[in-house]
């Protein structure tokens, strides 16, 4: 009978050893397919401008060109495209974390009249497509003189319903009881919020914080109808430069793509240590 136990045993754990060695697998194959875009990005950054998109694909140049990473620095002024995306993805994400927190506390902790209407009202702006206002918006930064200035997107991403949305869902799961308590203690609503509420808020902070300066640092279109002049330009209009009217540098294109993505690397790895350690620790602190 014993013997017989010990046989189930080991063969159930066998057979899990067996599903969580192919589930291994398959989440390896799965990641190697998903970085294949990326390893043809470098490939290709390596190259020369005929040698990108050669059948079959050439993965390790027989001569690579490191030269094209030194090259991209003196054909446009990249240097000012990174000062300008920095400053806006700095800029645009602490203001943007700082209002949607706040305004987030006001509706998940304080009690006023009408405070779920104006919060659905303010949410339904998310299903609002960005092209219906976006017109109104132009001119309106045209009338207050700042088009073709960083200050422009800075004030048009200033606020974000969606960090709001998200900050609110934080906020509802921390018990009520701290605040009240801390409201019996003569603690004011600024105390409460940044004495109790933020420092219990790092995972939605640092989710909020990572997702707008990605997007920040990725958005196109917004720098594209804003800014004209090259002193305020960003990466992703800058990489427009390589291409000229009759042939594009995709060898340069694919160097100064490799090089745009390095600080969201950086943020990303820095941010995500934030994040497991957050969600690890989330609740009630003693």
């Amino acid at each position: 009978m014993d013997a017989t136990v010990k046989s189930t045993t080991m063969s159930r754990k066998k057979k899990q050893k067996i599903i969580k060695a192919i589930t291994y697998i398959s989440l390896i194959i799965l990641s190697l397919l998903v970085l294949i875009p990326f390893f043809w990005m470098i490939s290709s950054s390596l190259k020369a401008d005929n040698q990108v998109f050669t059948i079959p694909i050439d993965w390790i140049p027989d001569e690579p060109r490191w030269s094209n990473f030194s090259v991209i620095w003196q054909q446009i002024p990249l240097l000012t495209f990174f000062k300008n995306t920095i400053f806006l993805s700095v800029v645009i994400t602490f203001i943007q974390v700082l209002t949607s927190s706040f305004a987030a506390y006001g509706f998940s902790k304080m009690q006023f009249k009408g405070r779920n209407t104006l919060f659905l009202a303010y949410i339904g702006t998310i299903a609002v497509p960005w092209q219906a206002y976006m017109i109104p918006q132009f001119i309106m930064m045209r009338e207050f003189h700042l088009t073709d200035t960083l200050w422009s997107l800075v004030l048009l991403q200033a606020f974000s319903a969606f960090g709001v949305f998200l900050m609110r869902q934080y906020y509802m799961s921390i018990p009520e009881e701290l605040s009240e308590s801390a409201r019996i203690d003569g603690l004011s609503e600024y105390g409460i919020y940044f004495r109790i509420i933020l420092p219990l808020s790092k995972p939605a902070i640092t989710t909020l914080a990572v997702l707008t300066f990605v997007n920040t640092w990725n958005d196109y279109m917004g720098p594209f109808i804003y800014l004209s002049s090259t002193e305020v330009k960003t990466i992703q209009l800058g990489l427009r430069m390589f291409v000229t009217l009759y042939d594009a540098q995709y060898a340069l294109i694919m160097a100064a793509s490799l090089v745009s993505i390095i600080p969201i690397t950086i943020v990303f790895l820095f941010a995500q240590r934030y994040i497991i350690e957050g969600i690890a620790t989330t609740g009630m602190k003693g």
